[in-house]
Protein backbone atom coordinates (compact mmCIF):
# COMPACT_ATOMS: atom_id res chain seq x y z
CA UNK A 1 0.00 0.00 0.00
CA UNK A 2 3.01 2.15 -0.14
CA UNK A 3 2.17 3.59 -3.57
CA UNK A 4 -1.42 4.42 -2.71
CA UNK A 5 -0.67 6.18 0.28
CA UNK A 6 2.14 8.21 -1.64
CA UNK A 7 -0.28 9.25 -4.12
CA UNK A 8 -2.90 10.20 -1.30
CA UNK A 9 -0.30 12.62 0.54
CA UNK A 10 0.27 14.45 -2.64
CA UNK A 11 -3.26 14.63 -3.23
CA UNK A 12 -4.15 16.01 0.08
CA UNK A 13 -1.57 18.75 -0.73
CA UNK A 14 -2.45 19.10 -4.36
CA UNK A 15 -6.40 18.42 -4.34
CA UNK A 16 -7.20 19.99 -7.82
CA UNK A 17 -8.31 18.47 -10.85
CA UNK A 18 -5.03 20.24 -12.44
CA UNK A 19 -2.98 18.57 -10.59
CA UNK A 20 -4.69 14.97 -10.57
CA UNK A 21 -4.46 14.97 -14.59
CA UNK A 22 -1.01 15.91 -14.31
CA UNK A 23 -0.49 12.88 -12.40
CA UNK A 24 -3.22 10.24 -13.49
CA UNK A 25 -0.41 7.84 -13.87
CA UNK A 26 -0.15 7.55 -10.63
CA UNK A 27 -3.14 7.29 -9.89
CA UNK A 28 -4.14 4.01 -12.21
CA UNK A 29 -0.95 2.42 -10.44
CA UNK A 30 -2.39 3.15 -7.02
CA UNK A 31 -6.06 2.04 -8.33
CA UNK A 32 -4.83 -1.05 -9.79
CA UNK A 33 -3.04 -1.70 -5.82
CA UNK A 34 -6.42 -1.43 -4.56
CA UNK A 35 -8.46 -3.28 -6.43
CA UNK A 36 -5.63 -6.04 -5.83
CA UNK A 37 -6.33 -5.44 -1.86
CA UNK A 38 -10.06 -5.53 -2.92
CA UNK A 39 -9.92 -8.89 -4.93
CA UNK A 40 -7.60 -10.76 -2.51
CA UNK A 41 -9.78 -9.88 0.89
CA UNK A 42 -13.13 -10.72 -1.19
CA UNK A 43 -11.55 -14.29 -2.04
CA UNK A 44 -10.90 -14.35 1.73
CA UNK A 45 -14.18 -13.12 3.23
CA UNK A 46 -15.79 -15.63 0.92
CA UNK A 47 -14.28 -18.61 3.03
CA UNK A 48 -16.52 -17.46 6.29
CA UNK A 49 -19.03 -15.57 4.87
CA UNK A 50 -21.56 -14.69 1.90
CA UNK A 51 -20.55 -12.10 -0.17
CA UNK A 52 -22.79 -10.46 -2.86
CA UNK A 53 -19.95 -8.30 -4.90
CA UNK A 54 -19.59 -10.06 -8.03
CA UNK A 55 -15.99 -8.20 -8.30
CA UNK A 56 -13.34 -6.10 -6.93
CA UNK A 57 -13.84 -3.38 -8.65
CA UNK A 58 -17.27 -3.07 -7.41
CA UNK A 59 -16.50 -3.37 -3.58
CA UNK A 60 -14.19 0.19 -4.20
CA UNK A 61 -15.50 3.46 -3.69
CA UNK A 62 -15.07 6.19 -6.28
CA UNK A 63 -11.81 8.81 -5.37
CA UNK A 64 -13.83 11.19 -7.18
CA UNK A 65 -16.24 13.30 -4.62
CA UNK A 66 -19.79 14.44 -5.22
CA UNK A 67 -19.84 17.83 -4.10
CA UNK A 68 -23.03 19.08 -4.95
CA UNK A 69 -24.69 18.28 -1.78
CA UNK A 70 -21.34 18.64 -0.04
CA UNK A 71 -19.63 21.41 1.91
CA UNK A 72 -16.19 20.13 1.22
CA UNK A 73 -15.49 21.23 -2.21
CA UNK A 74 -12.28 19.48 -3.05
CA UNK A 75 -12.57 17.45 -5.89
CA UNK A 76 -11.54 14.13 -4.50
CA UNK A 77 -10.95 11.87 -1.30
CA UNK A 78 -8.26 11.99 0.48
CA UNK A 79 -8.45 8.39 1.25
CA UNK A 80 -9.49 5.24 -0.24
CA UNK A 81 -12.41 3.23 1.09
CA UNK A 82 -15.06 0.01 0.01
CA UNK A 83 -17.30 -2.19 1.29
CA UNK A 84 -19.10 -5.70 1.13
CA UNK A 85 -22.25 -6.19 1.74
CA UNK A 86 -23.36 -9.51 2.89
CA UNK A 87 -25.71 -11.63 0.51
CA UNK A 88 -29.13 -12.72 1.16
CA UNK A 89 -32.17 -11.72 2.85
CA UNK A 90 -31.20 -13.56 6.03
CA UNK A 91 -28.09 -11.99 6.52
CA UNK A 92 -27.32 -8.35 8.12
CA UNK A 93 -25.27 -5.85 8.02
CA UNK A 94 -22.18 -4.36 5.75
CA UNK A 95 -18.32 -4.22 6.12
CA UNK A 96 -16.47 -1.30 5.14
CA UNK A 97 -12.63 -0.32 5.00
CA UNK A 98 -11.05 2.94 5.34
CA UNK A 99 -7.42 3.55 4.29
CA UNK A 100 -5.66 7.21 4.67
CA UNK A 101 -2.20 8.14 6.43
CA UNK A 102 -2.97 8.45 10.02
CA UNK A 103 -6.36 7.49 9.77
CA UNK A 104 -7.07 3.37 8.27
CA UNK A 105 -10.30 1.32 9.83
CA UNK A 106 -12.56 -1.24 9.56
CA UNK A 107 -16.20 -0.56 9.94
CA UNK A 108 -19.52 -2.42 9.55
CA UNK A 109 -22.88 -2.97 10.74
CA UNK A 110 -25.95 -0.75 10.16
CA UNK A 111 -25.88 2.66 9.17
CA UNK A 112 -29.31 3.33 7.73
CA UNK A 113 -32.13 1.17 9.30
CA UNK A 114 -35.13 2.00 7.84
CA UNK A 115 -37.92 3.11 10.46
CA UNK A 116 -39.57 -0.17 10.63
CA UNK A 117 -35.92 -2.14 11.47
CA UNK A 118 -35.12 0.47 13.62
CA UNK A 119 -38.39 -0.08 15.57
CA UNK A 120 -38.22 -4.06 15.68
CA UNK A 121 -34.34 -3.53 16.79
CA UNK A 122 -36.02 -1.81 19.85
CA UNK A 123 -38.48 -3.92 20.33
CA UNK A 124 -35.93 -6.36 20.58
CA UNK A 125 -33.43 -4.61 23.48
CA UNK A 126 -36.14 -3.51 25.22
CA UNK A 127 -37.90 -6.80 26.08
CA UNK A 128 -34.51 -9.16 26.27
CA UNK A 129 -31.50 -7.81 25.77
CA UNK A 130 -29.41 -10.24 27.29
CA UNK A 131 -28.03 -11.79 23.98
CA UNK A 132 -27.15 -8.34 22.47
CA UNK A 133 -25.15 -7.48 25.83
CA UNK A 134 -23.68 -10.91 26.06
CA UNK A 135 -22.20 -10.54 22.65
CA UNK A 136 -21.00 -6.39 23.05
CA UNK A 137 -19.98 -7.06 26.86
CA UNK A 138 -17.36 -10.05 25.50
CA UNK A 139 -13.89 -9.66 26.14
CA UNK A 140 -13.05 -10.19 22.39
CA UNK A 141 -15.27 -7.88 20.87
CA UNK A 142 -14.42 -5.40 23.28
CA UNK A 143 -10.55 -5.70 22.51
CA UNK A 144 -11.70 -5.13 19.22
CA UNK A 145 -13.91 -2.49 18.54
CA UNK A 146 -14.43 -1.01 21.93
CA UNK A 147 -17.92 -0.21 22.00
CA UNK A 148 -21.19 0.02 19.63
CA UNK A 149 -20.54 3.77 18.36
CA UNK A 150 -23.07 5.71 16.33
CA UNK A 151 -26.20 8.72 16.22
CA UNK A 152 -28.35 8.30 19.23
CA UNK A 153 -31.21 10.08 20.51
CA UNK A 154 -31.44 12.18 23.43
CA UNK A 155 -34.55 11.47 25.04
CA UNK A 156 -36.04 7.78 25.07
CA UNK A 157 -37.64 6.99 21.53
CA UNK A 158 -41.48 7.68 20.91
CA UNK A 159 -43.59 4.55 22.48
CA UNK A 160 -40.83 3.47 24.53
CA UNK A 161 -40.52 3.99 28.07
CA UNK A 162 -37.81 6.67 29.54
CA UNK A 163 -37.43 4.27 32.61
CA UNK A 164 -36.77 0.88 30.08
CA UNK A 165 -33.72 -0.92 31.81
CA UNK A 166 -32.28 -0.92 28.52
CA UNK A 167 -32.72 2.75 27.45
CA UNK A 168 -29.29 3.70 26.76
CA UNK A 169 -29.39 0.92 24.26
CA UNK A 170 -32.80 2.28 22.28
CA UNK A 171 -31.54 5.36 21.85
CA UNK A 172 -29.47 4.59 19.36
CA UNK A 173 -29.84 5.23 15.74
CA UNK A 174 -27.11 3.60 14.52
CA UNK A 175 -25.41 0.59 15.34
CA UNK A 176 -21.97 0.74 14.00
CA UNK A 177 -18.46 -0.90 14.88
CA UNK A 178 -15.60 0.20 14.26
CA UNK A 179 -11.65 -1.10 14.94
CA UNK A 180 -8.71 1.56 13.98
CA UNK A 181 -5.75 -0.13 11.62
CA UNK A 182 -1.95 1.25 12.16
CA UNK A 183 -0.13 2.39 9.44
CA UNK A 184 2.16 -0.68 9.76
CA UNK A 185 -0.89 -2.89 9.52
CA UNK A 186 -2.07 -1.15 6.17
CA UNK A 187 1.36 -2.03 4.64
CA UNK A 188 1.53 -5.20 5.88
CA UNK A 189 1.60 -8.24 3.17
CA UNK A 190 -1.04 -9.62 5.46
CA UNK A 191 -3.38 -6.52 4.93
CA UNK A 192 -6.01 -8.80 3.42
CA UNK A 193 -6.14 -11.28 6.28
CA UNK A 194 -6.05 -8.00 8.81
CA UNK A 195 -9.14 -6.88 6.94
CA UNK A 196 -11.01 -10.18 6.83
CA UNK A 197 -10.24 -11.53 10.11
CA UNK A 198 -11.68 -8.18 11.98
CA UNK A 199 -14.64 -7.82 9.85
CA UNK A 200 -15.46 -12.06 10.79
CA UNK A 201 -14.95 -10.28 14.57
CA UNK A 202 -17.81 -8.57 13.95
CA UNK A 203 -20.50 -11.89 12.78
CA UNK A 204 -21.62 -12.33 16.11
CA UNK A 205 -22.62 -8.59 16.43
CA UNK A 206 -24.21 -9.30 12.85
CA UNK A 207 -25.83 -12.79 13.77
CA UNK A 208 -27.80 -10.94 16.86
CA UNK A 209 -28.92 -8.22 14.76
CA UNK A 210 -30.14 -10.97 11.99
CA UNK A 211 -32.03 -12.89 14.39
CA UNK A 212 -33.90 -9.35 15.25
CA UNK A 213 -34.77 -8.41 11.53
CA UNK A 214 -37.11 -10.11 9.12
CA UNK A 215 -37.42 -7.52 6.47
CA UNK A 216 -34.26 -5.90 4.53
CA UNK A 217 -32.35 -3.49 6.37
CA UNK A 218 -29.12 -1.40 4.70
CA UNK A 219 -26.20 -2.20 6.10
CA UNK A 220 -23.12 0.21 6.24
CA UNK A 221 -23.33 2.08 2.71
CA UNK A 222 -21.11 4.99 3.33
CA UNK A 223 -21.49 7.58 1.24
CA UNK A 224 -18.47 10.03 0.80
Amino acid sequence: MEKVFDFLLKLRENNNREWFEQNRDEYEVALEEMIGLAEATLQKMRSHDEIEPPSAKKVLKRIYRDTRFSKVKTPYKNHWSGSFKRASAHKRGGYYFHLEPGNSFVAGGFWGPEKEDLKRIREHLSQDATQYLEVIQNKNFKNNFGEVIGEQLKKAPKDFDPEDPNIELLRYKQFILKKTLSDKEVFSKKLPDILSNSFQEMRPYFDVMSEYLTTDLNGLDILE
